[in-house]
């Protein structure tokens, strides 16, 4: 059950030191302040559009989008591996890598939405149901994301592996959801960008 030695003893948690000294009343302040400021900013997407000619077709995004979102999720399960067979090295780097490409992915999203503008989906029938449902909850949960990533990585920065532990269980799902449904939205819209 217990894999990982330090020193010569066998240890049921990480054995990582904190990288980053214990403040929780501020790293709750700049959770909160960076959470909400990159959802008023993608809130705020919908109603600025810039007529600039990149050079190249501004959908790109869209696909670099989507192929983020799918390494993320790669990702995701992979460090669900790790931390299961308790290899907590590895566990720490992919995790590290799916932060980072999240962090991509927000600078691509939100150039995607300020170069092209909306999209409306075409389709009808039951394929429209199924898009919407996927669409909101696709969007409720993205929005509702960032703190608990942010949250989870910091407990893992300042080594308190229970609560680090506990809040992993929660969002771990909603952030694999949120990765594999942006995109199954970008199969589904794609078609109908102009």
């Amino acid at each position: 059950m217990i894999s990982q030695k330090v020193k010569g003893y066998k240890i049921s948690e990480p054995f990582f030191p904190a990288a980053i000294r214990k403040n929780d009343k501020l790293a709750r302040w700049l959770i909160w302040i960076f959470s909400v400021v990159i959802f008023l900013t993608i809130t705020a997407l919908g109603r600025v559009k810039f007529e600039v000619n990149l050079g190249f077709d501004s959908h790109l995004f869209a696909k670099a989008n989507a192929f983020i979102n799918a390494s993320v999720s790669i990702l995701l399960v992979a460090g669900l591996v790790a931390v299961k067979k308790r290899n907590f090295i590895a566990h720490k780097r992919i995790m590290f890598g799916a932060l980072i490409l999240s962090v991509i992915f927000l600078l691509s999203y939100v150039c995607h939405h300020l170069f092209t503008g909306e999209t409306r989906f075409g389709g009808s029938g039951m394929i429209r149901t199924i898009y919407f449902f996927i669409l909101l909850t696709h969007i409720f949960l993205a929005a509702i994301i960032l703190p608990f990533v942010l949250f989870t990585s910091y407990r893992a920065l300042i080594a308190e592996w229970p609560a680090h532990r506990k809040l992993a269980k929660i969002t771990w799902p909603i952030w694999l959801y949120v990765s594999v449904t942006g995109v199954v939205v970008y199969l589904m819209i794609s078609p109908y960008y102009a």
